[in-house]
């Protein structure tokens, strides 16, 4: 497998993206990696690696800059807190990831999803909101409320799936209704999927270093119907 530090200007940052991709298999289709709110980890780069393997070519993003990994939770969320005041900045950043992946010659770029974890969900999702020419955007225990619903909602090009545990207590019921009217407003083609006893973080097997198992908590079962339900979209967005 081909693996590559890819860097690229976004945001006024130098991103330090992760690349993989299977080599020799001509143009294919590519898929963003947006990265939980710590940055760009091993629990990113093990996605991407394991796209990479079913055939696409994938790019865990850089986060923060520089490859920069936070890896204590308040001090992640403080470094969030300009993207959450200007989500334009979040957008800026998820593009220069679409920019560099697409300037690929290994992409085809008309098939290209974008999908993300926890804040990176959130990433995927305002990416998708911009207008970007994503064929797909799925967001994993991602944040879902956005600034401009009623209008931002309207540019989505793609089809939208977020995967979200019933009792996160960081993404509430309301914030869950609230997306469901902004992208049945639109026109979106869209799906939620909820997942029972299960909270944030349930794709991380690193969850539970938190010590926060009533927010924070891995869940197999849900990390295994979330991955599969992202595939089958895949599957319906993305062939050749």
């Amino acid at each position: 497998m081909h693996h590559e530090t890819l860097t690229y200007q976004a945001d006024g940052l130098t991103m330090q993206s992760q690349l993989f991709f299977e080599e020799g298999a001509g143009k294919r289709a590519g898929v963003l990696v947006f990265p939980e709110a710590f940055g760009i980890s091993e629990h990113a780069i093990s996605r991407a690696e394991r796209l990479a393997g079913m055939g696409y070519v994938a790019l865990a993003c850089d986060l923060h800059g520089d490859g920069k990994l936070i890896d204590e939770l308040q001090p992640a969320i403080a470094a969030l807190e300009p993207l959450f005041a200007d989500p334009s900045r979040t957008r800026a950043r998820a593009h220069g990831g679409l920019a560099a992946l697409t300037a690929r010659a290994e992409v085809d770029a008309a098939r290209v999803a974008a999908i993300g974890f926890c804040f990176g969900g959130t990433m995927a999702l305002e990416l998708a909101r911009s207008g970007a020419a994503l064929a797909a955007a799925v967001g994993f225990h991602s944040g879902l409320a956005t600034a401009a619903p009623k209008s931002d909602a309207a540019a989505i090009k793609g089809r939208v799936l977020v995967c979200i545990g019933a009792d996160d207590p960081m993404i509430p019921a309301d914030q869950r209704a609230a997306f469901e009217a902004e992208m049945r407003d639109a026109g979106v083609d869209w799906q939620m999927h909820l997942y029972g006893k299960t909270v944030h973080s349930f794709t991380n097997q690193g969850a539970a270093k938190r010590n926060m198992p009533d927010a924070i908590r891995y869940s197999a079962e849900a990390d295994a119907r979330s991955w599969a339900a992202m595939q089958q979209m895949f599957g319906e967005t993305l062939a050749g």
